[in-house]
């Protein structure tokens, strides 16, 4: 996963001695971490809802975020030449 700059997210936290430090939900100890690992595991939002205890909005926030990052991350390809 691309290294994101969290700290422009509103709904997650970074505290010293929290979870080590990683970046969680802000006010849990959920790691946004493993919000990316279940569902690349193949887990759906919902499992992902009911098996961590964290809100649709909470795991949209982040969705949202690392998208719009990576989007603004990628450059934009130029087209190919098309042979004449």
């Amino acid at each position: 996963m691309a290294t994101l700059d969290w700290s422009q997210c509103p709904a997650v936290e970074s505290v010293p001695g929290k979870v080590s430090g990683a970046w969680v939900f802000r006010d849990t100890r959920m790691p946004v971490a493993t919000v990316f690992e279940n569902l690349e595991a193949g887990m759906t939002i919902e499992e992902v809802m009911e098996e961590f205890d964290v809100t649709r909005e909470q795991v949209k926030a982040v969705l949202e975020f690392a998208a719009r990052s990576l989007a603004i991350s990628v450059s934009p390809r130029t087209p190919a030449a098309h042979p004449s």
